[in-house]
């Protein structure tokens, strides 16, 4: 039995692998890309045999010179469909934060410094629809490639297929890349929830009565005394616990989102609903802090303020 030398296997593994994760750019040279007939290219391929095997069996020359014209044209194709790839460079551009549940969006930057426009470049990633830009000469195109996130933390880009059919279809050019781009991925927000009481509020009969501005910042557990046009009517509706909307004037105190408030949930529940409270407590403008078993954002606002807290829901071990 013959076995594969290592350079047989190397050569086998870029055939279908690629040649692993690189940080890029990365340009296509000639040993990276392969070239084989597609099924149009076998049919056609099939059309000439037959049409060979009339031209010998009737020794006609007109016949001769149609089948071996067509079979230049496709052969010339193979070329023009392997210029069509090489030299292109492929660099990492961007990937924005996402929320588990949502397509992360990873940017491939093309640069084609070649004379010569190239043509419907395609880019294959796992089960996603597959992708396909122009490159014009001497430019950078951008293309956005899409995974599904299914779960929080880091999300590799993965390997993709670069490949094309251009000019006539009969021959596929490609080859497997897998360039070092990572998204993060926060936890999917959980429901809507009360607050925890802040160490500083001291009840009372009367609540706050739901005053404020008309900046939303977020429930709380309903207090005897609001004004009923405050209460959140869809908890009230779905039998959930009372809540009362809070708006910007309601509170001035500082709020902590602690790990150790959800005792009753579990791991990831209580990641997507301290993800949930940051959310509001932004979009209210409220100053908040987040505790995490080992881990501690003092209390802060502001767009920088929150991705910091879930950046650290994200990478929470």
């Amino acid at each position: 039995m013959h076995t594969l030398t290592l350079r047989d296997r190397f050569r086998l593994a870029r055939f279908t692998r690629g040649l692993g994760p690189e940080a890029g750019p990365v340009q296509l040279e000639r040993s990276r890309i392969f070239i084989l007939p597609t099924r149009a290219g076998l049919l056609f391929g099939g059309m000439l045999l037959i049409m060979l095997l009339g031209a010998v069996n009737y020794e006609n020359s007109m016949a001769y010179l149609f089948t071996f014209l067509l079979g230049s044209m496709a052969m010339v194709s193979v070329l023009h469909t392997y210029r069509n790839l090489a030299l292109l460079r492929f660099a990492t551009g961007k990937a924005a934060p996402v929320f588990a549940g949502e397509h992360a969006a990873f940017e491939i930057l093309i640069s084609n410094p070649g004379p010569l426009p190239r043509f419907g470049i395609e880019f294959t990633l796992d089960d996603t629809p597959q992708v396909r830009v122009d490159a014009p000469a001497g430019r950078v195109t951008c293309v956005l490639l899409h995974r599904p996130a299914r779960r929080r933390g880091l999300l590799a880009l993965g390997r993709f297929k670069v490949s094309s059919t251009v000019p006539l279809g009969l021959f596929r050019g490609w080859a497997h890349l897998e360039l070092q781009m990572e998204c993060l991925v926060y936890p999917r927000p959980g429901p809507r929830r009360a607050l925890p009481e802040p160490a500083s509020y001291q009840p009372n009969q009367t609540g706050d009565k739901g005053r404020g501005m008309d900046d939303f910042a977020g429930f709380r557990s309903y207090r005897p005394g609001d004004s009923p046009r405050h209460l959140f009517w869809k908890a009230i509706a779905r039998e959930q616990t009372p809540l009362v909307k809070q708006f910007g004037g309601d509170r001035a105190e500082q709020q902590w989102l602690d790990w150790d408030t959800l005792p009753d949930l579990s791991t990831e529940q209580r990641l997507s609903q301290l993800c949930r409270w940051v959310l509001d407590l932004d979009a209210g403008g409220r100053n908040y802090g987040l505790r995490l078993p080992g881990a501690e954002i003092p209390i802060g606002s502001g767009t920088a303020h929150r991705q910091r807290c879930l950046h650290a829901l994200a990478r929470f071990d």
